[in-house]
């Protein structure tokens, strides 16, 4: 997915482009593109350290979220297919 399309799809306003929504679906789709490029490329400790950094940063935002509003949370995760 490109980055409008997924903007447009968790946007919680007409204006939105940096809520908690948008920023975690934006990273997890950079992360799922990080994973396919390090199957393929599995000596690439660089881009390997990027990708522990999004998962980290991802990971904060979703503890952020999950204490501000749990029904955001998990509607969140649901539609993103993380923690089965």
């Amino acid at each position: 997915m490109d980055k409008i399309s997924i903007i447009n799809q968790f946007k919680t306003s007409e204006n939105d482009t940096g809520s908690v929504e948008v920023q975690v679906a934006l990273l997890t789709s950079r992360i799922n593109h990080l994973n396919a490029h390090l199957a393929q490329n599995p000596n690439d400790n660089h881009s390997r350290r990027g990708l522990l950094k999004m998962v980290g940063r991802r990971k904060g935002l979703l503890d952020y979220l999950k204490s501000v509003d749990i029904n955001k949370y998990r509607d969140l995760i649901s539609r993103l297919g993380l923690r089965k």
